[in-house]
């Protein structure tokens, strides 16, 4: 028997609502999925800016919350906004670096006015975004990847040491025996449990936590079971021109990783994206950046583990993500869930971080195998690799030079993709060529064998 009711039977698939007892499992299924990633942000974030266990269960509860929004827009859509797929919305790793540096340099609420100015500039050139794309390419966006997953090692290692110099044998054992639950879930457990293995990670290391004295959950029993987030939670947003433009650079790449995940799911589901469908994609992403800085939260893109979910599953009912949407801000409605979350040992978010950052660094790997590996290609990838490793391994590197100058290379995400966007315009600008759009059937023309060496998407 279909899951779907009578009356949606001739629908498209992705127009078909399941059965609510069908939907909501389904729906959880996809928070589950995105849990680790979605909350990893604010943790870093609010732990490099100090922030005390109070402040952090606040960040995790508005990231929940306006994650839940942008999911129900990106996936239910009104007006021109949304591409009306079954996405999920969370916070992007992208802008890990560029934020920290903003708010070390400036305080948080610099870091919502550029998040602000990030999502206004989002939906202002969506319409105009495909046009960009071939400034793009995988061997760009590739490496940019990569850049984020190696550079946020770095929060792994911070937490493994509970950002000291080095870590306690305890500690140690607590990361790595996290790691290994990640592992062997991801090799043992049934394919709906090993695509949760790093929140299964989280959740059996600080059981074995427990009894060491390593979890302090000691917040928990004075947080609420309900308290809305409210806007502007630490003050008004400011807006220093340099962070706003450290911020355009993120917007960019948000719109780059959006629009290959809107493109993968429509090929999965049957609907191809058009232009049309990514601008109003791309725009959903930008609303929902622009909530994020106004509730105390962070840019948003598509969260590339739900669309590998979407193809596990084979449900490409855009509503499961509406589902999901809305248990993701019934969670940020719940302030205890948020002191759960931030009461997690260091040292056991530091093992699964290993996990969950290398997968970042491998999905870049894994855009670049797309490539073909000229010497101009490899030259792009080394430098802009060295480039962003640089403020990485030496943070006091660029201490001498102009505030606007580190607050877009203290971060060595947004050095990363600065070069690497720039060198691919130096050695590969004679191979690139606007790409072609797609017509009504989603169809496009495959480029020749010149510009798919220079690592234009295919």
């Amino acid at each position: 028997m279909s899951d779907a009711s009578p009356s949606t039977t001739a629908r498209h698939p992705v127009d078909e609502v399941p059965r609510f007892a069908r939907l909501f499992p389904l729906g959880l299924q996809h928070v589950l999925a995105m849990y680790a990633g979605a909350v990893a942000v604010p943790l870093i974030v609010g732990g490099a800016l100090g922030y005390s266990a109070q402040d952090l269960a606040f960040l995790i509860s508005a990231d929940l919350f306006v994650a839940g929004i942008a999911s129900i827009i990106q996936s239910l859509g009104f007006w021109r906004f949304g591409v009306r797929l079954p996405l999920m919305q969370g916070v992007t790793f992208a802008a890990v670096g560029p934020m920290i540096t903003i708010g070390t340099t400036y305080d948080i609420t610099a870091v919502f006015g550029a998040t602000i100015a990030c999502g206004l500039f989002m939906i202002l050139v969506a319409p105009f975004f495909s046009a960009l794309l071939r400034f793009f390419p995988p061997i760009v966006t590739g490496t940019v990847i990569l850049v984020i997953g190696v550079s946020l090692m770095d929060v792994a290692a911070g937490w493994i040491t509970d950002n000291g110099e080095s870590a306690t044998p305890t500690d140690l054992a607590l990361a790595a025996g996290t790691l290994l639950l990640v592992v062997l879930v991801e090799r043992f457990a049934p394919p709906a449990l090993a695509r949760v293995s790093v929140l299964l990670g989280l959740g059996l290391g600080t059981l074995v936590a427990l009894p060491l004295g390593k979890v302090d959950w000691s917040g928990v029993g004075d947080a609420g079971w309900f308290a809305l987030v409210t806007p502007f939670h630490f003050g008004l947003p400011t807006f220093p021109p340099a962070a706003v433009v450290s911020m355009l650079v993120v917007g960019l790449v948000i719109m780059t990783e959006t629009t290959g995940d809107m493109i993968a799911v429509g090929e999965i589901t049957g609907r191809p994206v058009t232009r049309q469908r990514l601008g109003d994609g791309l725009r959903a992403d930008g609303l929902s950046t622009v909530l994020g800085g106004l509730f105390n939260t962070f840019p948003y893109t598509a969260f590339a583990q739900n669309v590998g979910l979407v193809s596990l599953t084979g449900v490409g009912s855009r509503f499961v993500a509406t589902m999901a949407g809305g248990i993701l801000v019934v969670l940020g409605l719940v302030p205890k869930v948020g002191a759960v979350v931030e009461g997690v040992p260091s040292a056991v978010l530091g093992g699964a971080g290993i996990a969950l950052f290398g997968m970042v660094a491998a999905s870049g790997v894994r855009s670049l195998t797309t490539v073909t590996f000229t010497h101009r290609n490899i030259l792009v990838v080394a430098v802009s690799l060295g480039v962003a490793m640089l403020p990485t391994v030496r943070p006091e590197i660029y201490a001498e030079l102009p505030t606007w100058f580190r607050l877009i290379f203290d971060s060595g995400i947004s050095a990363g993709a600065i070069t690497a966007i720039l060198l691919n315009l130096l050695l590969n600008g004679d191979q690139l060529r606007p790409r072609p759009a797609a017509g009504p059937d989603g169809s496009q023309h495959e480029p020749d064998a010149e510009t798919e060496s220079a690592g234009v998407v295919r």
